[in-house]
């Protein structure tokens, strides 16, 4: 049986799928309504298909958009489920702050699985080209981590990061980290700049 905080967070997160899947509906009725007017097209046409083209449109866009927090959610679980909520945070803001930056790629799913697609242990984020399951198998912090993505995703929580690109384990020294400014320390892992410049994808602390 359900206990009552994991029954509160599976409400939250439809909650809030709810609402997501309303904007990007909202969105996609808006966008098709503009080109629509600006077509030369005779009033007179059918207008079933004005509301295919509608639904067709909000619907593509929302599931890009669930794609794009799946992915964020998924790296969130697995580089830090085990991490405090400003951790799981950070993991996710590095991962924002990566797509608003002009040397990585445009969209969240691309961030994250960024290298390591042809060989092992050769991607930014060490879970996805391991050889392991991407599948998440302790359900609570799968969503815990959905909830986390969401709150990131939205702005609804700032930067604890102040801007990080980079991070990694407190165990572990990479080289590439001497290239790098460290920012900050939040649980086990450290978060790095080059030199002083930050990338906000968007709410950020202040102080640095």
């Amino acid at each position: 049986m359900k206990s009552r905080t994991t029954t509160t967070i599976t409400i939250a997160y439809m909650v809030k799928l709810l609402l997501v899947t309303l904007c990007a509906f909202s969105s996609g009725i808006h966008a098709a309504s503009l080109q629509k007017e600006s077509s030369t097209e005779s009033s007179d046409e059918d207008p079933s298909t004005l509301w295919r083209w509608l639904f067709q449109d909000a619907a593509q866009q929302s599931i890009a958009l669930s794609n794009e927090l799946q992915c964020l959610a998924l790296n969130i679980y697995f580089e830090a489920r085990s991490e405090s909520a400003q951790g799981q945070y950070a993991v996710g803001h590095v991962v924002m702050n990566r797509v608003a930056h002009q040397r990585f790629p445009n969209t969240i799913c691309a961030v994250v699985k960024q290298g390591g697609e042809k060989r092992l242990n050769r991607c930014q984020f060490s879970w996805w080209c391991d050889g392991r399951s991407d599948k998440p198998i302790n359900r609570k912090a799968w969503l815990i981590s959905m909830a986390r993505a969401f709150e990131v995703y939205l702005g609804q929580v700032q930067d604890p990061t102040y801007g990080a690109l980079w991070y990694h384990a407190d165990y572990v020294n990479p080289k590439w980290s001497k290239t790098l400014t460290m920012v900050t320390k939040i649980g086990q892992h450290l978060f790095y700049l080059i030199g002083k410049q930050p990338t906000y994808a968007m709410n950020f602390k202040s102080g640095l």
